[in-house]
């Protein structure tokens, strides 16, 4: 490396120049004081990017005192922090703005939503045509049989079918009789197969 390079003066140990901050700069403002001016204040309400440089004492008895909404009245201040909410940008309400509604959002609750967030019910509607058009096949109709369900039955009719089976043959129901724990296995292994093809 060159010794006149300018990267050459950041990595040295000990720069040819004094690198310590420099003890001068604006003195305080507060009327008075000789301090150096080392915080910045706020001037106030409509001056957002203006700073009174005050010394450390003389910012904490500037900050105590301060109030933005000073001179404004009730009605005002309560203008202004509903204003804030929005960033104090202008706001519509829904529906109200320029212009016609775009083409391709018209339908959107049919066509163009695409994570069923606005047509749950319509997509509801839709499969359960799909289940009562499509042919029950044979282990469904043995999970269901065993459910003690027919092949036509309803997601919320297998659900309360399976807790109620359940209740009736858990140990915990019969005070701890194990007799017909071999049955409530046979139930939780069909509901869970109807789950899985989609039955409950």
């Amino acid at each position: 490396m060159k010794f006149d390079s300018p990267l050459f003066d950041r990595i040295r140990v000990k720069p040819t120049q004094d690198r310590r901050l420099k003890t001068g700069g604006p003195g305080c403002e507060w009327h008075g004081c000789k301090e150096k001016g080392t915080h910045r204040a706020p001037k106030g309400r409509n001056r957002e990017n203006e700073y009174w440089r005050f010394c450390l004492d003389h910012v904490r008895e500037y900050n105590q005192s301060y109030n933005f909404f000073a001179g404004m009245n009730d009605a005002a201040v309560m203008a202004y922090q509903k204003d804030a909410l929005t960033g104090h940008r202008p706001t519509w309400k829904m529906g109200t703005g320029k212009g016609a509604p775009r083409p391709d959002f018209q339908n959107f609750g049919i066509k163009g939503d695409p994570f069923d967030l606005f047509s749950e019910g319509l997509r509801a509607e839709q499969r359960q045509r799909a289940e009562a058009a499509r042919p029950v096949r044979n282990a469904e109709r043995k999970a269901l049989d065993t459910l003690g369900l027919e092949a036509g039955a309803t997601t919320a009719e297998v659900k309360a079918r399976f807790k109620e089976l359940v209740k009736r043959h858990h140990p915990d129901a019969n005070g701890g009789d194990r007799s017909t724990e071999d049955r409530l296995v046979e139930i939780i292994q069909s509901y869970n197969y109807l789950k899985s093809v989609g039955f409950a």
